[in-house]
């Protein structure tokens, strides 16, 4: 049997213990010939955010704010079946959780402060307005008068 894996570090000195993971095992479909038909490999991991003790509350809060649409009664669930072992499928999962979180723990960016243009920006937006409809005025034809 595999070494259970170690708790998984999400940055600014926060780690997720792995006893509040849940492994839930069960046969991929897809490409794999006799080996997907025999083997468990498919890997689903369940992290329970709602009642998890391992994240501040605030940042719990933002998390779960977030990760809103993706949650199944407070708990995220993500799956791996793009390897053929289930160690690598139990790997991937937890980066992709790991990429998750960090996502939504991040604080959100400043508010976007308004700006006006400068003088010269609109007087060079304008002078190319006025070339652009000078270039289409010329193609313009003029009409000419029938030849009797």
């Amino acid at each position: 049997m595999a070494a259970p894996l170690p708790d998984l570090p999400l940055g600014r000195g926060l780690t997720i213990p792995s006893a509040e993971l849940v492994w839930r095992f069960s046969r991929a479909s897809g490409p794999g010939g006799q080996n997907v038909n025999t083997t468990d490999s498919r890997v689903t991991l369940l992290f329970p955010l709602a009642t998890t003790t391992s994240l501040p509350p605030a940042l719990r809060e933002r998390a779960l704010r977030r990760l809103g649409s993706r949650l199944v009664a407070g708990t995220l669930a993500i799956t791996a079946q793009e390897h053929r072992s289930q160690w690598r499928n139990r790997q991937a999962a937890q980066e992709r959780l790991v990429a998750l979180l960090q996502e939504a723990i991040t604080p959100p960016a400043p508010p976007r402060r308004r700006t006006r243009p400068t003088r010269g920006s609109v007087e060079r937006r304008l002078a190319a307005k006025k070339l652009r409809s000078a270039v289409k005025g010329q193609r313009r034809g003029r009409p000419s008068l029938p030849n009797d």
